[in-house]
C-alpha cells in the first residue's frame, strides 16, 4: 500500500513537472514556424515513451528513438542562439527573465517614450548616428557586451541623449543602455550579427546583434548617412520609419499608456508633431527620387 502510494506521487510529480516545462517552452515561443517544430518534436517524444511503456515493439521503438535523436540534433543546430541564450539565463541565475517576469525597474513610462521619440527624431534631422538599446527584461549585465561602456545612471531625458550623441564627445560612437526611466551606460560596443552583412552598416548590426540573443530588448537606431530611423526588434530590422511611427512601436512594446499632454494637445509629446511631419516629409522624399543606397549605408 505504502509503496503504491509513492509511486502515485512520483507519476504526479512527473507530470507536474513536465507539464511545467511545456509550459514554460509555449510560453516563450512566439513564432508560428517554431511552435508547429517544437509541437512536432515534443509529440514525437511522447511517442517514443509510451511505445517503450505500453507497447511491446522493440523495432519500432528503436525506429522512434533513431528519429528523436535526429530531430533533437536538427533542433539543436535551428536553435542554437535560443540554447545558447537559454544556458546563459541558467547560468547567470536569472530566473525572472526566463520566466518572462520582467522587474518594475525594466517599465518604461510614456514620458521616457517620448524622451526616445524626440530625441530620435532630432538625431535623424541632424543626420547624426545614434543607437539606443532598451532593456526591456533581459535584466543585460556587462558580460553581455563586448564592452560594458562608461556607467551613467542618469535620468533618461532627451537633451541627455542628445549630447550623448554629439560628434565630439568620446561616447558616440558606443551605444545607450537604457532601463525603464534611467540610461544606465553610455559607448557600450555590442556583439555583431551575421546576417545583412554587405546590406547594413556597423550600428545596424550590432542592433541585429543584441536583439538577436536576448528577445527582451530592443534596438533604436539612427543612421549617420542618410539619417533614417530604424528600430530592431528579436533580430528583425524595421525600417526605414517615422518619429511618429517610432513612438507608436515603443509604445506597443514598451506597454506605456499614451500620456494626458499628448491628448489634450499639450506636454512633451505635443513637441515631436513637428519632427514628425518632417521625418514623414523626409521619407516620403527619399522614397520618391530613390536616395537610399544600401552601399552607402554599409560604410556608415
Amino acid at each position: 500500500m505504502k509503496l503504491s502510494w509513492l509511486l502515485d506521487l512520483r507519476l504526479l510529480i512527473d507530470a507536474l513537472f513536465a507539464a511545467g516545462l511545456g509550459i514554460l517552452l509555449f510560453a516563450r515561443v512566439k513564432e508560428p514556424r517554431t511552435l508547429w517544430l517544437l509541437r512536432g518534436y515534443l509529440f514525437l517524444v511522447s511517442l517514443a515513451w509510451f511505445v517503450q511503456r505500453f507497447a511491446n515493439l522493440p523495432i519500432t521503438s528503436k525506429l522512434i528513438d533513431a528519429l528523436v535523436l535526429a530531430c533533437s540534433l536538427s533542433l539543436a543546430i535551428l536553435w542554437q542562439g535560443e540554447l545558447r541564450r537559454l544556458m546563459e539565463l541558467l547560468g547567470t541565475g536569472r530566473l525572472a527573465v526566463l520566466l518572462g517576469n520582467p522587474q518594475k525597474e525594466f517599465r518604461s513610462n510614456s514620458t521616457a517614450v517620448t524622451h526616445l521619440a524626440e530625441a530620435a527624431g532630432r538625431l535623424s534631422q541632424s543626420r547624426r548616428g545614434a543607437l539606443v538599446v532598451v532593456d526591456m527584461g533581459s535584466d543585460l549585465r556587462p558580460e553581455d557586451f563586448l564592452y560594458p561602456g562608461v556607467p551613467i545612471d542618469a535620468k533618461l531625458s532627451t537633451e541627455l541623449l542628445l549630447n550623448l550623441f554629439a560628434s565630439d564627445t568620446p561616447l558616440h560612437d558606443g551605444a545607450v543602455l537604457v532601463k525603464g526611466n534611467r540610461i544606465v551606460s553610455a559607448g557600450v560596443i555590442l556583439p555583431l550579427s551575421r546576417q545583412g552583412i554587405s546590406r547594413y552598416g556597423t550600428r545596424h548590426l550590432a542592433a541585429l546583434g543584441i536583439t538577436e540573443r536576448f528577445d527582451r530588448c530592443i534596438c533604436v537606431v539612427v543612421s549617420e548617412e542618410t539619417g533614417t530611423l530604424s528600430l530592431a526588434n528579436q533580430g528583425r530590422l524595421e525600417r526605414p520609419i517615422t518619429s511618429s511611427r517610432l513612438q507608436e512601436l515603443l509604445r506597443d512594446l514598451l506597454g506605456a499608456p499614451v500620456a494626458q499632454g499628448s491628448a489634450k494637445g499639450g506636454g512633451i509629446a505635443s513637441n515631436t508633431k513637428p519632427l514628425a511631419l518632417l521625418e514623414e516629409a523626409k521619407v516620403a522624399s527619399r522614397a520618391s527620387v530613390g536616395t537610399h543606397n544600401p552601399k552607402k549605408e554599409a560604410s556608415q
